[in-house]
């Protein structure tokens, strides 16, 4: 089974790689590789590589994942790309894995940064082929794509090659403890959070959690939190058919009138249109039924 999963997964990958060179995925953070020298080949950072690695194995060698921490990590010698896939790591997504994983998830006794490629096990195959699938029809890329690749890096991190990923955190250790703040947003959005709660969280001082978290997510702590209690509000009066002041009260506001105007001024519409927009696009269109055809006409 495990063969097949790995013959099948090899053959979409050469499909998918480019006649030589590196092409870009249409999804970003991912691209196909072929027949280069990853001595040669910058890394961009820390990335997944997954495919043939070895010039010199059989044509259905199985498929081999190397883990580089970062841009400056050393590649073993001998790896000249048949046909792989380069996936960047989100160190977001890898420490908020490793959060969300605690004391069940076995951390590596030794890390080292310049491992060899190790073959792929069952469920790393079986991921990869979902995603190699995916990612050949545009819209199951957007909408499966993000989902299989952060799976696809729970396999590494839980797999052999996992210390590696643990080097790249530890190069960039404050990204695990913005992972912590990040995980309290998101189960606790409907409560009263202040930077200083969330800095403690992270074990970091005030100045230094507001440096790093905008530097990782791209905007403040606060704006974080508004943003994720607007669309979570969105959602429920979407799917729920609740008004928009029992949705302010339920995502932690105080004051409907500024949950309006803050909602109306993060999408652009009144928090009763864009829920009626939203309910629009999650409710399946109905088809009016066939007729039947009969001999004597039309019912």
């Amino acid at each position: 089974m495990h063969a097949n999963l790995d013959r099948q997964a090899a053959e979409l990958l050469e499909s998918l790689s480019p006649a030589g060179g590196m092409a870009e995925c249409a999804m970003e953070g991912i691209r196909f590789l072929r027949g280069v020298d990853l001595a040669d080949f910058p890394a961009r950072g820390p990335v997944m590589i997954i495919g043939r690695l070895h010039a010199t194995e059989a044509a259905y060698a199985p498929l081999r994942c190397l883990v580089l921490p970062s841009a400056l990590s050393v590649v073993p010698p001998g790896c000249a790309v048949v046909s792989a896939i380069q996936i960047d790591i989100d160190l977001k997504v890898a420490a908020e894995l490793l959060v969300l994983a605690g004391a069940d998830l076995p951390v590596p006794a030794a890390h080292h940064c310049d491992q060899l490629p190790v073959c792929l096990g069952a469920e790393q195959c079986e991921t990869l082929l979902r995603l190699l699938a995916a990612l050949r029809i545009p819209v199951d890329a957007k909408v499966l794509g993000p989902g299989l690749v952060r799976e696809l890096l729970y396999r590494v991190l839980v797999g052999p090659q996992g210390g590696a990923v643990h080097v790249a955190l530890a190069q960039h250790r404050h990204v695990c403890r913005i992972g912590k703040a990040l995980r309290k947003i998101h189960a606790h959005y409907d409560m009263p959070v202040n930077v200083p709660m969330l800095a403690g969280e992270a074990g970091m001082s005030i100045t230094a959690f507001h440096s790093h978290f905008k530097a990782l997510t791209m905007t403040t702590p606060m704006q974080y939190l508004k943003s994720t209690r607007l669309r979570h509000a969105k959602l429920m009066m979407a799917r729920d058919g609740v008004s928009a002041a029992y949705a302010s009260r339920m995502v932690g506001y105080e004051s409907c009138s500024q949950f309006s105007r803050e909602f109306k001024r993060f999408f652009g519409r009144s928090p009763g249109r864009e829920a009626l927009a939203l309910k629009a696009m999650l409710t399946p269109v109905r088809q009016q039924p066939s007729p039947i055809i009969l001999e004597s006409g039309t019912v």
